[in-house]
């Protein structure tokens, strides 16, 4: 660590670009933010690999540039630091501005509503008591494969109504819409090549959505889709495009909350023991998971009007990146946020769903998968040993885990 800070504070201030995948493969990220935050809140970069930007990398900024969506729109340039390539861009409700926004947005939202989300209860926890109960013990496994991926991919086929002997076709196509086609270890490797798997995902998709479409409307993602007013016909790219976000949101960020939270339960045992000693902490351990990990790492949107943030002067057309990971460490809005602290007493203040108009509209349904696998891994396994730190993903937009290498000891 002692190094990274030196490297951080090496170079020149106007030479820092935090859009390096490497950053959050490596894990070194911490020291170049917490330069930001003291130095340049709100920091030019001139130069990266995806044209210049702006970063912001306090919680207030952050916060002021999410509510505000008639200046900085996600519709104009997209939701990521890197623009979608040309000619072969997927429209979906988390990149339009309002009206249409609003509209598709609703279509979907029930599907995690209060009421429903009490139906799914029973069914996540059977599945959750099912995978643990198959966990071997005194062996190393691979955590990511054997439960992350595994309870996220049941939960999305149970969301779309997916024929569950294909589920983890869902994981495929989740993993090919966020990669990044330049790293060794992306399953396709350029952009045509992702475009034409969520393609074949959306063709897919497309034949469920024909049969639901015809049948009585029902409680699963594809049918809400097809008899929704806003969503009803779709151009084919609005429909890869949306069907890929509710892929990405259902899956991705609560995967790698379930590897990044035993993960950091690892690093800091007195907050594991002080879990064991009280389970009840349980609800206050799952927001402080996804703060703690950031599964977005960051959001961009982009100036429609001539704007003044933190003293600074943005420009119509600039792109401004709202930089999550480290939001969630400003200490100005969270106390001593480097320690992950299981029974914080508001730990629901961070920006890891975003806020505003964009806020995640799964977030209740994380949450709720995060505090039934827990509730019932203490009872089952309250010690499991990891082995060594995840292997992280190259990418910039999702703090992704491949792999983490655990053990459960026998009692």
């Amino acid at each position: 660590m002692a190094t990274q800070l030196q490297d951080a504070y090496s170079i020149p201030l106007e030479a820092i670009d935090v859009s390096d995948p490497q950053l959050y493969q490596d894990d070194t990220w911490y020291p170049y933010f917490e330069r930001l935050r003291r130095e340049a809140p709100v920091h030019w970069c001139r130069e990266s690999r995806y044209g210049p930007y702006w970063s912001l990398s306090k919680y207030k900024d952050i916060m002021q540039v999410e509510v505000n969506h008639q200046t900085y729109s996600s519709e104009v340039g997209g939701i990521a630091v890197e623009d979608q390539p040309k000619g072969l861009e997927r429209e979906s409700f988390i990149r339009m501005d309002p009206p249409k926004h609003d509209e598709q947005r609703k279509v979907v939202g029930p599907i995690v509503a209060p009421a429903n989300l009490a139906e799914m209860e029973a069914t996540i926890r059977e599945r959750t008591i099912r995978v643990l109960e198959g966990l071997p013990r005194n062996e190393t496994f691979d955590w990511v494969e054997r439960v992350s991926i595994e309870l996220t991919t049941m939960m999305l086929a149970t969301l779309f109504d997916f024929p569950w002997e294909e589920r983890r076709k869902l994981t495929y196509w989740s993993d090919v819409a966020i990669c990044n086609v330049h790293a060794p270890e992306s399953p396709v490797h350029s952009e045509q090549e992702k475009f034409d798997e969520i393609k074949k995902m959306a063709e897919r998709m497309a034949e469920l959505y024909n049969e639901r479409a015809k049948q009585p409307p029902k409680f699963d993602l594809l049918s809400m889709l097809a008899h929704g007013r806003a969503t009803q016909d779709m151009p084919l790219r609005e429909f890869m495009g949306n069907l890929t976000l509710l892929i990405v949101g259902g899956n991705d960020t609560t995967r790698n909350s379930m590897t990044g939270g035993l993960h950091a339960l690892s690093q800091h045992p007195r907050e594991y023991q002080k879990l064991r000693d009280d389970p009840a902490l349980v609800a206050s351990l799952v927001p402080e998971i996804i703060r703690y990990v950031t599964p977005v790492i960051h959001m961009r949107r982009t100036a429609t009007q001539e704007a003044e943030l933190g003293g600074r002067h943005i420009r119509v057309g600039d792109k401004v990146v709202m930089w999550y990971v480290s939001g969630n460490r400003d200490p100005d809005a969270i106390d001593d946020p480097d320690n992950f602290i299981i029974d914080r007493p508001r730990p629901r203040q961070h920006l890891s769903f975003g806020f505003g108009i964009h806020r995640c509209v799964g977030n209740r349904l994380a949450e709720l998968q995060l505090r039934i696998l827990w509730e019932e891994l203490l009872p089952r396994h309250p010690v499991i040993e990891v082995l060594a730190p995840p292997r992280r993903t190259y990418s910039n937009f999702i703090h992704g885990m491949r792999s983490m290498p655990v053990r459960i000891p026998m009692h």
